[in-house]
Order: structure tokens, then C-alpha cells, then sequence
């Protein structure tokens, strides 16, 4: 027992071979999954009369209302719904509401003008890239590839058609540039206003790092899109929108229509555990400003910039009652700037056992929550946070100097950690 809790202690039970082999493993998995759903599926539509791509079809439908001229009616259950139906041939497919703001109908058009199957496989292979290359710039060794691209939360997002990949990859290199090039940051966080939820806690973070440049280039972005949707498709999209919010907000997320077990909150958890809508309100609020007090710290300390990073991708998901586990693809950027500080500096204690957890629990996040009611993408994302605020805590009271970068070796405290190429 001894023996297996000094593993877990030092991490030395996670060598390169196994991490490749881990992932390879995986990867094979998910290619044969993603073949056989397809290849037993009547058309677009699987066995479970689910669309492929499940979440897409909401996508491709509200794009088919905006090149009919009526954007608006997308944020009618109703016509959207017989929208997707139409969409697949009549069948009656369970419905996907379209959630987003009007700046995400642009994307939508464009997607729409190809059949749905090409326009699913359009969005995959445009976003995935983007992804993986902002992974690249962060960690910059190949054994990152193979890791970003097993990571679970890939093949969660690949299953539901979504957005995770480009949303990782808009934070992800709006924080790499944040300093070197703050008016191209600015524009990245901005366009990420598309999921208006991830916008709870940057802000704050900018303005407590004194990040004005950021700001305005954000901003000035967020109004040019506004506007832009507003000319192409009239001001009743907008008010169209900010109507379905009260709806979304009803039976998405306090009724959990969409699974408790997916909705990876504390507002989610408390709810799926029978608390009330005002004990789950009290209990997101208390931890958003919790998290809120200990970036703002993080964010304006001595610590290296890559552990900043870490600490305002975890809190984004964190800070928000409304983070499904597809989402999840943020925690990997979280993940992947820790990662790089580590590897700079060398690993503490059960940090690379941490590390292992958070990155294998979206695999598990949904089985845990139906079959156990275990939170267990919300255990990873606050897991993984605090991680990153006692690295930091440490390195300000007694930093470190980096280790230099292409060795071949790490040493901590007094151990020896190959690097993973």
C-alpha cells in the first residue's frame, strides 16, 4: 500500500511509454466508435433516433431559418424544431434548442449552404485544427499532439457536433498573446462572446491586471458583431434572443431538462443531489465568488504567466452554472499551461497524479453523475484550479529557476521525471 501511494505521490506510475500507449488506446476507441455509430445509422439519424452529430442539428437548423430571411424564428422552439425534423426526413429527432447569441447565426449560414452531413464534417475538421494548434503553441513537443487529441472531452465534442474545440482555441491564444500582441487578445476574447457564459470572470481579470488595450479591443469587438447581426438580420433577433433566455434559463438549466449528469456545476450538482433552485443559486454564487477573489490574487502575483493562464481557464468554467461537459475542452487549455510550468520547473508532489485525474474525467463525468451523482467534471475543474493556486502560493514564496527547456531530464526533489517526447 505503501508502495502504491508513493506512485501516486511522485507520479513516477506515469512514464512516457504509458502515456502514449494510454492515448493511443483511446484513440483507437473513439475511431472505432465514431465508424460503427456511423455505419449502423439510417442515414444521419442512429439507432437511438438521435441526428449524427446530436447537437449540430440545432446548428444547421438555425442556419437554414437565417438564409430563409428568418434568423429570428430560431429562437422559436417550435419552427426550430420542425426545422431539424424536416432536416432528417421527417423523422421525429429529439429537439436541440439554439442557445446562442445572434453574432453565432453568421456561422450557421455558411455551415447551412452544405448538405448536413458535409456541413457537420466541415465544422469538425475546421475547428479540431484550431484546437490542436493552440495546444502546439503551448506546449510545444510532440508527445502534446497525441495527448491533446486523446483527451477525452475530443471525443465528447466530436460526438455532439459542438463548439469545444473552437472555444478552447479562442481562449487558449487570446491568453498566449495577452501580452505580446493585446489588441489581437482582445479581439480573440471577444469573438468568444459567443458563449457569453465563459465572460464572467475575464473581465474582472483584465481590469485588475490593468489590461486596458484588452479591454477596448474586446469590447469595441463584442459592439462590431452586435451590430453587424443587427444589420443583417433586423433588431427582432436580438430581442428574439434575450425572450428564449428566460426559457433557457427555466428548463435547460434549473429544470435540467438536458441531464444534471451533463451539466458539469456546482448549480448542476446541488440540483441533481435534490437541493432546491435557491440552494443551487447560493452555492454558485458562493464559489464564483470564492474562485473570483483567488484569481484576481493569482492574476496579480509573481507567478509565471502560464500558471495565470491555467488559473483563468479552470475559473471560466468554473465561475458558471451553465458548463456542459463538451465545455470541457477549456479544462484541456487549463491543463496544457500547467503542464508547460511544470515541465519548465519541475513537478511537485502529486501534481502529475492530478494532472492524470483531471484529464481522464470527461471520460467518465457522465457515468459518474447518472449511475452515482458524483460531480465529477466539476471535482476536475476544481481539482485542477486549486492545483494551480498552490503551485503559484509556493513559487512566489520560494521560486524556482526554470529548468531548462530541451533537456532530456527533469529532476524533482531528487527524482528523476523523463520528459514526454
Amino acid at each position: 500500500m505503501a508502495f502504491v501511494w508513493d506512485q501516486i505521490r511522485t507520479g513516477a506510475w506515469l512514464t512516457a511509454a504509458r502515456m502514449r500507449d494510454y492515448a493511443t488506446i483511446l484513440l483507437i476507441i473513439y475511431a472505432a466508435a465514431v465508424v460503427l455509430w456511423i455505419a449502423l445509422a439510417d442515414g444521419m439519424v442512429d439507432r437511438n433516433n438521435k441526428p449524427i452529430g446530436t447537437d449540430f442539428s440545432n446548428v444547421y437548423a438555425a442556419g437554414k431559418l437565417t438564409l430563409s430571411g428568418k434568423a429570428a424564428a430560431a429562437y422559436d422552439w417550435q419552427i426550430e424544431h420542425a426545422v431539424e425534423k424536416a432536416t432528417f426526413g421527417g423523422r421525429d429527432v429529439p429537439f436541440y434548442g439554439w442557445h446562442y447569441p445572434p453574432i453565432f447565426l453568421v456561422v450557421a449560414a455558411v455551415l447551412a449552404l452544405l448538405p448536413y452531413g458535409w456541413a457537420l464534417a466541415l465544422w469538425m475538421a475546421a475547428t479540431l485544427p484550431a484546437y490542436l494548434m493552440t495546444i502546439r503553441a503551448i506546449v510545444p513537443r510532440r508527445m502534446a499532439m497525441i495527448i491533446a487529441l486523446a483527451y477525452p472531452a475530443v471525443f465528447i465534442n466530436f460526438g455532439h457536433g459542438q463548439n469545444g474545440f473552437i472555444s478552447a482555441a479562442l481562449l487558449g491564444s487570446s491568453l498566449l498573446l495577452l501580452d505580446s500582441r493585446p489588441i489581437l487578445s482582445g479581439i480573440l476574447i471577444g469573438f468568444l462572446a459567443y458563449k457569453p457564459q465563459f465572460g464572467l470572470l475575464i473581465p474582472i481579470v483584465l481590469m485588475a491586471t490593468g489590461r486596458w488595450a484588452v479591454i477596448a479591443a474586446a469590447g469595441m469587438t463584442v459592439i462590431a458583431l452586435c451590430a453587424a447581426t443587427a444589420a443583417a438580420f433586423g433588431s427582432k433577433v436580438w430581442l428574439a434572443f434575450l425572450d428564449s433566455t428566460a426559457l433557457t434559463r427555466e428548463i435547460v438549466l434549473e429544470a435540467g431538462s438536458t441531464g444534471w449528469e451533463r451539466i458539469q456545476s456546482i448549480f448542476s450538482a446541488v440540483r441533481m443531489w435534490g437541493g432546491t433552485i435557491e440552494m443551487a443559486y447560493a452555492a454558485q454564487c458562493a464559489l464564483t465568488l470564492t474562485v473570483a477573489v483567488a484569481l484576481v490574487w493569482v492574476s496579480r502575483s509573481k507567478s509565471s504567466s502560464h500558471l495565470k493562464s491555467a488559473a483563468l481557464a479552470a475559473s471560466t468554467l468554473i465561475a458558471t452554472p451553465y458548463v456542459l461537459d463538451y465545455d470541457l475542452m477549456i479544462l484541456g487549455i487549463a491543463l496544457a499551461f500547467f503542464a508547460r510550468h511544470c515541465l519548465e520547473h519541475g513537478f511537485h508532489d502529486y501534481e502529475i497524479s492530478t494532472l492524470s485525474f483531471v484529464w481522464t474525467a470527461p471520460l467518465l463525468s457522465r457515468l459518474a453523475g447518472s449511475l452515482a451523482d458524483v460531480p465529477l467534471g466539476l471535482m476536475a475543474q476544481v481539482m485542477l484550479f486549486a492545483a494551480v493556486l498552490l503551485r503559484a502560493y509556493r513559487d512566489v514564496r520560494a521560486p524556482q529557476p526554470a529548468a531548462a527547456w530541451q533537456t532530456p531530464m527533469l529532476h524533482l526533489h531528487g527524482r528523476e521525471l523523463r520528459n514526454a517526447e
